[in-house]
């Protein structure tokens, strides 16, 4: 049983993004009021705030945590064009604090961007302390930490620019397949060629290719993310568009000795597409093993995807923001929104939900 919880995040503007650490026991959100807010889930099963501080000069437009193995660290993304990489510091108990905040220290701001840094991820813990951000000027920018320990020090690896303003990015989490970006793109124009982009790492030159570019996808893009590949042959993504895309992607090597066949290609299908949010759809969220696709949608709904035995997926719960829920696909339902906020630009709704996930 899928339960709602309402949960007073006291933004004092719209809410644009939640991110659940690893464990799924911490979550952090981010507003259009600058700042970001760290929540701890309690032995009571409520969700407690234990810090909050401003974090940028324009709206903050995403959040997200590193793996655990490199410590409690953030990063964040912002209309004022910088990204920024923010540390949990182990704060004493003479110190005035009050009982039960954390601090958090800005060890980076990156600002290597001229325009408003839309997306920041960090990159799978396989692949090290690296960070992806993308910019409403169409460029992809690749960070790394050469020191864990400092995490003041960031370098720029590879920059990788787009002809179209970029919306979204998202890592593909496999060991067994080189590094691969998606990336998305918002542009309202239909006629402007395939909004979804995917670049592969050549380890030889060090440097990132685009493989593809998905034609079909030709509608403004809102969110992408690949599914946690545990052991397929394929690599499956989610597109968050007018609709709802799960693109299968399976990579070939074409024959030949060349430095061109060094590259892998990519033999791409449509999996499944939907549009029972029968709106624009405005994030997609696997959950830990890859099977079963979160989305939500301007519908105020919460619509779950899954599999069956013949590999056609079908949704399998609706959840509404006042925390009722259908066990089948049906009609499109309008309900109340958590936070008083509209879910394309309050993803709360959508992610408070599905803590599941993780």
């Amino acid at each position: 049983m899928f339960v709602a919880r309402e949960i007073p995040a006291e933004h004092k503007d719209l809410i644009h993004d939640v991110s659940y650490d690893y464990h799924g026991r911490r979550m952090a959100t981010c507003s259009s009021d600058q700042s970001v807010k760290v929540w701890d889930l309690g032995e009571d099963g409520q969700w407690h705030c234990t810090a909050s501080w401003k974090t940028h000069s324009g709206s903050v437009w995403k959040v997200t945590w590193a793996h655990p193995e490199f410590g409690q660290v953030l990063a964040s993304c912002s209309f004022d064009r910088t990204a920024a990489v923010w540390e949990e510091q182990v704060v004493g108990s003479g110190n005035g604090t009050s009982q039960g905040q954390s601090h958090w220290v800005k060890r980076s701001s990156l600002v290597d961007s001229r325009t408003s840094v839309t997306d920041v991820k960090f990159a799978p813990k396989h692949l090290g302390l690296q960070l992806a951000t993308c910019s409403k000027d169409g460029t992809v920018r690749i960070y790394e930490a050469p020191d864990i320990m400092n995490l003041g020090q960031w370098q720029l690896q590879n920059e990788i620019h787009h002809k179209l303003s970029c919306s979204c990015v998202s890592w593909n989490l496999s060991r067994v397949h080189p590094p691969m970006l998606a990336v998305g793109s918002n542009d309202p124009n239909t006629s402007a060629g395939g909004k979804v982009q995917i670049h592969e790492h050549n380890e030889a030159n060090r440097k990132w290719h685009r493989l593809e570019t998905l034609m079909a996808i030709t509608d403004a893009v809102h969110d992408v993310a690949f599914a946690p590949n545990l052991g397929r042959s394929y690599h499956l993504l989610a597109i968050a568009s007018k609709d709802v895309r799960i693109m299968m992607l399976k990579p070939y090597r074409e024959q030949g000795t060349g430095a061109g066949a060094s590259l892998a290609k990519l033999d791409i299908s449509l999996a499944a597409q939907f549009n029972d949010h029968d709106s624009q759809v405005w994030r997609v969220e696997w959950n830990i093993t890859g099977t079963i696709l979160a989305s939500s949608g301007d519908d105020g709904c919460v619509r779950l995807w899954k599999a069956n035995y013949l590999n056609n997926w079908k949704c399998i719960t609706v959840l509404r923001g006042d925390g009722t829920s259908r066990p089948t696909s049906g009609p499109s339902m309008s309900g109340s929104i958590m936070n008083g906020q509209d879910p394309k630009t309050s993803p709360a709704a959508f992610k408070s939900q599905t803590s599941w996930y993780t």
